[in-house]
């Protein structure tokens, strides 16, 4: 998924499924983990997934970091 705004914004989110099951994972834009969430299963990830996207495309960084309470290095 990217947009213009995704661009701008520098966040980006990953869905996975590991060993231990499926989980979405929101990488801050200097490529760290900012957010690691485990999911019920892959329709909850790709549900979370898509609204983190919007949220990347529709939000400044600094709003993004405090709706999804990330530390700010």
């Amino acid at each position: 998924m990217s947009g213009a705004r995704a661009d701008v914004n520098g966040y980006s989110v990953r869905t996975e499924r590991g060993p231990r099951g499926w989980h979405v994972r929101i990488v801050a834009p200097d490529g760290k983990p900012a957010l690691d969430r485990s999911c019920a299963d892959e329709e909850e990830a790709r549900t979370f997934a898509s609204t983190v996207q919007q949220h990347i495309y529709w939000l400044s960084p600094e709003r993004f970091r405090a709706y999804y309470r990330l530390d700010e290095d």
